[in-house]
């Protein structure tokens, strides 16, 4: 049966008391959202031990986010990851992997299959390094495609997007008709690697996440419409770092996020329109950015909420624990202060 989440309302400037972090312990599962200066970078921990990478940011700048990216895993204990997943081939997520491979092992490499954006420059480049950092380890390749789940011990990681594939069946306690489809807006087929993301919803007892990559809005309405097939979720890792060409209202309303997480650059993402697509989501609590977005000015959440402020190249991240109850904190590395949410009230 479909489960439907209390609606809570928006409050971008809410009040909230700062609790302690509570130290990690062997049920929790941690994310911590890497700040790779508008690309991507998502570690997850998982109480079982093994780790996940979604993506892996920029090359170039002297090893900076292979080098951020390692000090989180040494952070959490993990001197190794275990899976490293990369959404597609643009720069920005995948042109870090031989930086990445020659600072820390790692042991399998998920990906949607080959590159399919022919343009002769960046996309071609990045997947041609790929493929030769790979190519010199012994690393373990996989290609999914949607309905897979992949080998991860500690949390179910379902593939709902790849190689501009979509999810036939809707996951468990989704299905439901979306009535947002009615007014969301057409646009055409996106044509580069983005529409091509390979897309998870992570369930992890009763939280779920979800990471769509850089999937743009054509494909959002296509997998949501006429029937949403993810349901709810609670941490929506907003798609192609807030820039207007995804988070359709088609997806966003209808996965009813609690807390939304963008992971983009001062000067990269963060568009206007993608801030008044949440501000007027009727479920989210907290709006979590990596950086303060000079383009959208004061759309954009409470200092509180941003990990890095304007002019600077800090670094600072986003760090994530998580309990099964779908309980969870998030900490501001900036300011030391942490948010917790309580277990969301769903009935069937």
């Amino acid at each position: 049966m479909t489960l439907f989440r209390k609606v809570l309302p928006f409050v971008l400037l809410a009040t909230f008391s700062f609790v302690p972090m509570s130290a990690q312990v062997a049920r929790d599962l941690k994310i911590v959202f890497v700040d790779v200066e508008g690309g991507q970078a998502t570690l997850f921990i998982t109480p079982a031990g093994q780790s996940l990478l979604i993506d892996t940011g920029w090359p170039g700048n002297k090893g900076r986010d292979a080098d951020r990216i390692v000090a989180a895993a040494k952070h959490e204990g993990i001197a190794k990851i275990d899976y490293v997943l990369l959404t597609h081939y643009h720069d920005d997520h995948v042109g870090g992997v031989p930086q990445l491979v020659s600072r820390i092992p790692v042991g399998t490499f998920i990906d949607h299959g080959p590159n399919r954006e022919f343009d002769q420059g960046i996309t071609e480049h990045g997947f041609a390094e790929y493929q030769k950092a790979i190519s010199q380890g012994s690393f373990k390749r996989l290609t999914v495609h949607p309905g897979d789940v992949l080998p991860i011990q500690g949390m179910k990681v379902t593939v709902v997007s790849a190689d501009g594939e979509l999810l036939k069946r809707p996951l468990d306690d989704a299905g439901r008709p979306n009535e947002i489809c009615k007014t969301t807006q057409q646009r055409p087929a996106d044509q580069t690697e983005n529409s091509r993301s390979l897309g998870v919803e992570i369930t992890f007892g009763r939280l779920r996440v979800l990471d769509l990559g850089d999937l743009t809005w054509d494909k959002e309405v296509q997998l949501m419409c006429p029937t949403n097939r993810l349901g709810d979720v609670d941490i929506d890792i907003v798609s192609h770092h807030g820039w207007y060409q995804s988070s359709s209202p088609a997806l966003v309303y209808a996965i009813h996020p609690r807390i939304a997480i963008m992971d983009n650059g001062e000067a990269k993402g963060g568009s206007p329109a993608t801030f008044e697509t949440y501000a007027h989501s009727a479920s989210l609590e907290t709006l979590w950015q990596l950086h303060y977005s000079t383009e959208s000015g004061n759309k954009n959440s409470a200092l509180a909420y941003i990990a890095n402020l304007p002019g600077t190249d800090a670094g600072y991240s986003l760090e994530l624990t998580a309990k099964s109850d779908g309980s969870f904190e998030v900490l501001n590395t900036r300011t030391h202060a942490v948010k917790h949410y309580a277990a969301a009230t769903r009935t069937r």
